[in-house]
């Protein structure tokens, strides 16, 4: 459980600091579609999201994916707007 516990507090220091912000402002133009009633689809995306991001932490830090961090910088940005017109021109939802 001690393991747990450490990363669970590395993770939840990595998402709670303003550096962070972005990782909050994508979820938030991921979810802004969405209806509270719809809580369990925004769980649903949030764990998704969060396994990715995983996913991603651990290649870069096992070197099996080396990508520039200039380029992520600009991508991280660059999706959040994305998927904020992209909910902006949806004319119907369905989750």
């Amino acid at each position: 459980m001690n393991d747990f516990t450490f990363y669970f507090k590395i993770g939840w220091e990595h998402i709670i600091t303003i550096e962070a912000l972005d990782h909050i402002l994508f979820i938030a133009a991921l979810a802004a579609i969405y209806m509270l009633k719809d809580w369990k689809q925004v769980l649903i995306l949030i764990t998704a999201f969060t396994i990715g991001h995983t996913i991603t932490l651990i290649l870069s830090t096992k070197e099996l994916v080396e990508v520039k961090e200039s380029l992520i910088e600009f991508l991280i940005p660059c999706t959040i707007v994305i998927t904020a017109i992209s909910n902006h021109f949806q004319k119907s939802f369905t989750p």
